[in-house]
């Protein structure tokens, strides 16, 4: 009987068990530090999303297989140790994520009211590690640094009537915030131009289905990269500019809120004294290279809040391998590598791996090529000297864990 712990419990932690489960004689445990399974897809996903929550059914099958056991509240590092775990088990998948929002790196980014747009996220979708009161939204002005779907997502959810989160599942404490929210003006702003931007045409159009909120668009911003960017624009790229041209072209309804949706400009410094109350912005350009300069330009926005979604970044675990310029497990085909050799054992599959790319399904892939590395490998494994699944259990409750299980 091959042994498997899986370390996180997201979309690519539990594609990996139920590829790993398929496999004869293979026993997975699917070990997370939260007490319920899903990652991203329970704290990640715009609650106004319910069909991208829905695969949260398709997960709960996997976790529901016989020859898969979830073990929650069982935290790497500090609940168990990483030599612990290669003592009960023959190989270890490590799909713990990266959900740790970057932070823009300007002057003032220190300043409360300067969040990563993660932060905002994991309170609306009520994730246990986000306290009740991590936001208030007393302020008039926010903005949002990013033009990738979660930017749209945050923007979204900002924009709302109290009306239109009627029928949204909300925590209570999350609902009361948002329909007495004090926002009145929305920045959205890009580093680059439209044809770079990451969002998806169907989350930029949700932004427009929002009532509560006018769209105001530059048109100028949009043609920087020339009229005849041309041929070469990719199909996605060229569907958002068309949706751009048209919030561009419509005349404002006086509606409560307001979205400004900017490109060319880079956050430069968060203006405040004991809290944000303004960023300034620098004008960019694409030069030769693809490289991206300043025009010298500059502006302020009033903005008493900041949320920036620049990107995520992962978190080292004890003992285990991690390149901190990359934010990733150095790894080949998956195989878990320390200086350049092959960890035996140890495999990684998703963010952890490859960075915070691509979608729920690019998981699947991913944890796939990691499998089937680890299933060459398996005869090649040292067995692990423990091989009864329950006496971890026993060890982790002598310490007083109480290990939550699904269904519990």
């Amino acid at each position: 009987m091959l042994r498997v712990a899986v370390i996180g419990s997201g979309p690519a932690g539990l594609y990996a068990a139920a590829a790993l489960a398929r496999n004869p004689d293979t026993s997975v445990d699917v070990l997370d530090r939260l007490p319920q399974p899903f990652g991203l897809v329970r704290y990640g996903v715009a609650p106004d999303h319910p069909k991208i929550k829905s695969i949260s059914a398709a997960l709960q099958q996997i976790v529901e297989d016989p020859a898969v056991r979830f073990l929650g509240n069982v935290e790497v590092g500090s609940t168990v140790a990483l030599a612990e775990l290669h003592r009960h088990y023959d190989a270890l998948l490590f799909a713990y994520g990266s959900a740790v929002g970057r932070s823009l790196g300007v002057p003032g980014d220190e300043l409360p009211g300067s969040f990563a747009a993660s932060d905002f996220v994991s309170w609306y979708c009520g994730h246990p590690d986000a306290p009740i009161d991590s936001f208030t939204l007393a302020a008039r002005g926010v903005a949002v640094v990013g033009v990738g779907n979660v930017a749209l997502d945050v923007t979204r959810m900002l924009a709302k009537s109290a009306a239109e989160l009627t029928h949204i599942d909300l925590p209570d404490h999350v609902r009361r915030v948002l329909a007495n929210s004090a926002v009145e003006d929305i920045h959205l702003i890009g580093r680059r131009g439209p044809l770079q931007a990451r969002f998806t045409t169907k989350e930029l159009r949700e932004l427009g289905d929002v009532a509560n909120a006018d769209i105001l668009v530059a048109a100028e911003e949009l043609e920087r990269d020339g009229p005849d960017a041309g041929d070469d624009i990719p199909p996605v790229a060229r569907r958002n500019l068309e949706v751009l041209r048209e919030w561009a072209g419509r005349e404002p309804q006086g509606r409560p809120r307001r979205i400004h949706v900017r490109f060319w400009q880079r956050p430069a410094e968060i203006h405040g004294s004991d809290r944000v109350s303004a960023l300034r912005l620098e004008g960019t350009r694409m030069e030769a290279g693809g490289v991206l300069g300043v025009t010298g330009e500059t502006s302020v926005i009033d903005a008493e809040m900041i949320l920036a979604s620049v990107g995520y970044r992962g978190l080292p675990l004890p003992q285990l391998p991690f390149d901190p310029d990359t934010g990733v497990v150095p790894n080949s085909d998956g195989r878990v590598l320390r200086d350049g050799s092959v960890v035996p054992g140890e495999y990684v599959a998703g963010w952890i791996k490859r960075g915070p790319t691509g979608v729920i399904g690019t998981n699947k892939r991913d944890a796939g090529e990691t499998v089937r590395a680890l299933l060459a490998d398996a005869e090649s494994l040292p067995a692990a000297p423990v091989r009864d699944p329950e006496t971890l259990l026993k060890e982790l409750a002598h310490r007083g864990v109480t290990v939550a299980t699904w269904p519990n």
